[in-house]
């Protein structure tokens, strides 16, 4: 059963749609029917867009178990065909079922802090005013387009997967992820001194006075990269940039003391005092997330950085009195994605341990560990120097299906071709650039064709596939905690944290074991390849393994 849905512009009514009886009826309280037909009928709900209807549903009380997101799959459809990063919205793909011009996407604003008023139920909808007709047109010819696609039961599982992840998205944003704003301060006090009236705090203060006398100078802002590389050349040394890793290499008393300050400098700006008092509101921090926000499928955000958020400032994420986090994160996952799309046999029965790089070492590698892990990380993002060399020659002679993989993969990169993850969605085209969205963080541009672009490509058919492999894994546990207390709070990458009352905090663990299980099973069949997961128990954040 599907109901499409279209929210009033104005008000609390809308317009609904079956798309198979064509009955169409409006609504003047859109989120009562939709509470009323999702307990008596659990229809998958087709909306134009997860985040332009779902946030406003979802301060109305409304959750529901199941929907299409049109522009999401789009997307993913356009990405398929070669067209990737064309226009996605309803009314571009209204356009294109009848052959007008497509108009561009209307930008999304930047994501408002929480606390902001809210003008009215829908106020988050585009002022395009789409009929209920426009969306099952779109809806049915995104269907008969998938049908053409490479493995059209692959296709069908990543739409499924990229709208509920959209769901789990919104639902992750409404809740919020508890945060003790004391904490916080005390925490930044610590690091940083107490916050001054004008300028940076003290601590970044004192490092400004110290890396200035370091250099024998006046007047340098550690802040400016360009300052920094100057003060290097003055002092003979030359430096390409100010790069972490660039820094350490460098025999100088003012690395330290740099090193010091980028530190503290990104936690005051970005998850300092204004940062707290801008996104902190009830105890949660509320960012937007955005699901499938880069090239890959992994999610980014709009606002509120809180996938980057500092390992120190997580001590500030406290569980409820009472409640715990269960914190899952999937070890070794891209690996062992490998072994299982591969078809590798060999690589998949070493896959089968709960220290892949370990068994791969007892099988292949005389026991070194390190020399494994360094072959499989190399093939797999395209380390071709070095001490990689004799390691993956051993890599190709051991595991040749699976070197193949990705080898193809980076040859297809280079030649401009497109690579597909598992299920199906495709890289962007070698002459297309990622259009920036305003997106944090603003990563994994596609690069030019040649050599960079087959890295890309290598490595593209296994992290987009571990982002599927994440992404149903959520849908899954989404599930299975339905109707319980527990709340998904945060999700990165291949990371997942819950929420629950203590006493639940055993069988979620499990369910999100037995949801990392059912991933695997539904991407890849009956693969001998595990996805293990290391599971913590936790009442502080930073306290999980």
């Amino acid at each position: 059963m599907l109901i499409a849905v279209v929210p009033d512009p104005d008000g609390p009514g809308g317009r609904l749609g079956r798309t198979v009886s064509g009955e169409l009826w409006h609504v003047p309280d859109l989120a009562a029917e939709i509470t009323r037909l999702e307990a008596a009928e659990q229809p998958r709900w087709l909306w134009a867009s997860t985040a332009g209807v779902y946030p406003p549903l979802l301060r109305a009380g409304v959750r529901v178990a199941r929907c299409h997101d049109l522009e999401l799959t789009e997307a993913l459809l356009s990405g398929h065909a070669g067209r990737w990063g064309e226009p996605r919205g309803l009314a571009a793909a209204v356009a294109r079922l009848r052959g007008l011009a497509v108009p561009p996407d209307r930008p999304r604003p930047d994501a408002e802090p929480p606390g902001f008023a809210q003008v009215a139920l829908f106020d988050a909808v585009p002022a395009d005013h789409p009929e209920v007709k426009d969306l099952i047109e779109v809806y049915e010819e995104q269907a008969r387009r998938i049908t053409r696609t490479e493995h059209p039961g692959r296709f069908r599982m990543l739409v499924a997967a990229e709208s509920a992840g959209a769901l789990v998205a919104a639902e992750m944003g409404h809740t919020g992820l508890p945060w003790r704003a004391d904490i916080h301060d005390e925490l930044l006090r610590e690091l940083l001194g107490p916050p001054q009236p004008m300028g940076p705090p003290r601590r970044l203060a004192e490092l400004t006075a110290e890396i200035n006398a370091a250099f024998g100078t006046h007047g340098l802002h550690p802040d400016l990269p360009a300052e920094v590389v100057r003060a290097f050349h003055r002092a003979g040394i030359e430096i390409p940039n100010t790069r972490r890793w660039v820094l350490r290499q460098v025999d100088h008393p003012a690395v330290a003391l740099l090193l010091e300050f980028k530190e503290l400098y990104r936690i005051w700006t970005a998850h300092g005092w204004a940062w707290c008092d801008a996104w902190v509101r009830d105890g949660r921090f509320r960012p937007e997330f955005v699901a499938g926000g880069v090239v890959s499928g992994r999610w980014a955000t709009r606002g509120g950085g809180a996938l980057q958020v500092p390992k120190v400032v997580r001590r500030a994420v406290l569980a409820d009195p009472g409640w715990r986090f269960v914190v899952a994160d999937a070890g070794q996952l891209e690996p062992r994605v490998l072994a299982a799309v591969s078809g590798d046999g060999r690589l998949a029965r070493a896959a089968a341990a709960g220290d892949l790089y370990a068994a791969l070492a007892t099988d292949s590698f005389d026991g070194d560990r390190a020399k494994a892990k360094l072959a499989l990380l190399g093939a797999m993002y395209g380390q071709t120097g070095g001490d990689a060399v004799p390691a993956l020659a051993v890599l190709r002679r051991h595991y040749p299906t699976a070197f193949e993989y990705v080898e193809a993969a980076a040859r297809t990169g280079e030649a401009g071709g497109l690579v597909r993850s598992w299920l199906g969605r495709t890289c962007p085209p070698a002459s297309g650039a990622w259009r920036d969205a305003g997106l944090d963080p603003p990563d994994e541009v596609a690069p030019p064709p040649g050599r960079a672009r087959g890295r890309f490509t290598r490595n593209f058919v296994i992290q987009a596939t571990a982002a599927e492999w994440a992404l149903v894994l959520i849908a899954t546990l989404r599930q299975r905690l339905a109707g319980t207390e527990a709340e998904l709070v945060l999700f990165v990458h291949d990371e997942v944290v819950v929420h629950c009352p203590a006493d639940l905090a055993g069988s979620v663990a499990e369910a999100v074991r037995e949801s990392a299980l059912s991933a695997g099973r539904l991407l890849f069949g009956d693969t001998t390849v595990r996805f293990p997961l290391d599971v913590s128990v936790v009442g502080a954040y930073a306290d999980a393994k």
